[in-house]
């Protein structure tokens, strides 16, 4: 059984950084694509970060240069290191693990095996 537990959201200012934190049990974090979702109210659901199972990071062009996502392979972990938070990155933020379709890791639809239940992120202004 796959579990996708997140962690290291809260409440910062803006110019803030946060750490959030993925740990999987049941799938090997190294092995498939994974990366992070992030749903704000009102909004559509938008990708932040992924990492395919050969490294290749991608993200959006509102948080590159201020986001990092990286596996921790021997804590099963991805992370994504958050910094320069502005409020508009406000939302509730989603490990994914294991999409349906290859290319569904950059692209396309949400289609992921495996959701964690979230962790909420509040920026102020």
């Amino acid at each position: 059984q796959v579990q996708l537990l997140e962690s290291g959201g809260g409440s910062v200012q803006a110019g803030g950084s946060l750490r959030l934190s993925c740990s999987a049990s049941g799938i090997t974090v190294s092995s498939t694509c994974m990366g992070w979702f992030r749903h704000a109210p009102g909004k559509e659901r938008e990708r932040v970060s992924f990492v395919d199972g050969y490294g290749r990071a991608t993200y959006p062009d509102s948080v590159k240069g201020r986001f990092t996502i990286s596996v921790d392979i021997a804590k099963n972990t991805l992370s994504l290191q958050m910094n320069s938070l502005e409020p508009e990155d406000t939302a509730m933020y989603f490990c994914a693990a294991d999409p349906v379709r290859d290319e569904y890791c950059t692209t396309g639809p949400h289609l992921f095996r495996y959701w964690g239940q979230g962790t909420q992120v509040t920026v102020s202004s």
